[in-house]
């Protein structure tokens, strides 16, 4: 499946006013290989329950960086539990118990910040793309979360060729609160990124 930019550019106006299940259904009929990628951060439910919805075993790969909130673990295991989701699991290759000694959690200024981000999201998170090999990719980027993520749409197509496909991307809290609640899905905000620290900053995933 390949798609030019423009292509892609007249998609999207036509996805526009289309339902986030209808967005997955869409790209899940054209896809070979789809995956949905997930932090348990808030919201990501809305994501998962869409695409498990459109396709039951989709695998969902949750790259975990060893640093989430207990809140967030108890999450995640609700989610997955609720939704029977195909969890594929990958973590960093160093405990972070161990990263603990060696540098701590680095500060952004910090030369190290780069090491560590490296370690505990980038790493792993391009194992599970080699392992995958994914040609159509659902994430729960939305419109007015960074500066990349106001120029990306509800289809963007990566330099590898990865068709990244954001269903909810028009939509804002306000909307995702009632998604969650028409579905009876929950929701939860004691999220911590060891490696974004601002809301506002990108991690490095959807820079590549």
């Amino acid at each position: 499946m390949s798609f030019t930019e423009k292509e892609i550019e007249s998609l999207n106006i036509e996805l526009k006013g289309k339902a986030p299940l209808e967005i997955v259904k869409w790209a899940i009929a054209k896809a070979k290989r789809p995956v949905v990628t997930t932090n348990f951060r808030p919201y990501e439910a809305a994501i998962l329950n869409v695409c498990a919805e459109a396709l039951s075993d989709i695998p969902v790969i949750w790259c975990d960086s060893g640093y989430n909130t207990p809140n967030t673990y108890r999450h995640a295991e609700a989610v997955i539990k609720q939704l029977d989701l195909n969890v594929k699991l990958y973590v960093p290759k160093q405990t972070s118990s161990h990263r603990d000694i060696v540098m701590g959690i680095p500060g952004i200024e910090d030369p190290l910040h780069k090491v560590f981000t490296e370690q505990v999201k980038l790493e792993p998170f391009k194992r599970a793309m080699a392992e995958h090999a994914p040609d159509v990719w659902f994430t729960n980027l939305r419109k007015g979360q960074t500066a990349l993520r106001d120029s990306l749409n509800i289809l963007s197509l990566g330099s590898d060729g990865v068709l990244k496909v954001s269903p909810f991307y028009y939509y804002g809290d306000e909307e995702l609160d009632i998604y969650l609640e028409e579905n009876n899905l929950p929701n939860e905000f004691k999220y911590f990124d060891p490696t974004k620290v601002l809301d506002n900053r990108e991690c490095g995933i959807h820079t590549s």
